[in-house]
């Protein structure tokens, strides 16, 4: 069953209707780390979070890389496919609607949405990606109108630079996604001003 290739965690809504949050750790973490924020981020609404099934030196990630910011492009398809089966297993199975999910992800796991943005465009109304930068681009880029994105940047990025950030954002516009991009005053590591930011995109969104 496709629904146990993930160890993960579902967290139901307060009231039925709410969107679900695709919840999707960074490199070492696992299904626990981000659903605080998560919840703090979009608070009521179903939270669905994974562990990454591939390991790194003993670390969850959510596909397979050469080196940093060097990824195994093959295995970012067959796992954005893998996580896009996951999502459907998990509506079937915990009975929410597949038509409305956003992720909430960060590095690693903001890399995985973005594949699976531009790679399986029907499992995600959107999301908001947190320092993350461009995985694959398919030879044939689907319509990503009607997508909601949200990209928080870093200038002091360690691990990302200002123009991978730019490129991302401008593939994810260029496919039609209603994008926005936020630039911190930070390195790779999250701060207040990300959360802040999520939250208030976030309000706006749903109002």
């Amino acid at each position: 069953m496709t629904l146990d290739l993930y160890t993960h965690r579902y967290v139901a809504p307060t009231e039925p209707g709410l969107p679900t949050i695709l919840v999707l750790h960074g490199t070492g973490g696992d299904e626990n780390d981000l659903l605080p924020l998560a919840q703090h981020i979009a608070p009521g609404c179903g939270y669905i979070s994974p562990r990454g099934n591939v390991s790194e030196r003993g670390m969850p990630r959510f596909f397979r890389r050469f080196a940093e910011g060097v990824f195994d492009l093959a295995d970012v398809q067959a796992r954005a496919a893998q996580l896009a089966s996951f999502v459907a297993s998990a509506a079937t199975e915990y009975g929410f609607a597949a038509d409305n999910v956003y992720a909430l992800g960060y590095s690693n796991g903001a890399n995985i949405a973005n594949a699976v943005l531009l790679t399986q465009p029907r499992t995600l109304r959107g999301g908001m990606l947190l320092r993350s930068q461009l995985t694959y681009v398919p030879d044939v880029v689907p319509s990503l109108a009607g997508k909601a994105v949200l990209l928080s940047a870093a200038n002091h990025d360690q691990l990302i630079s200002t123009a991978e950030s730019t490129r991302l954002y401008e593939t994810l516009q260029g496919a039609g996604a209603q994008i926005s991009i936020a630039w911190q005053d930070a390195q790779h590591g999250l701060i207040k001003s990300d959360v802040e930011m999520c939250a208030s995109w976030w309000n706006a969104l749903i109002a």
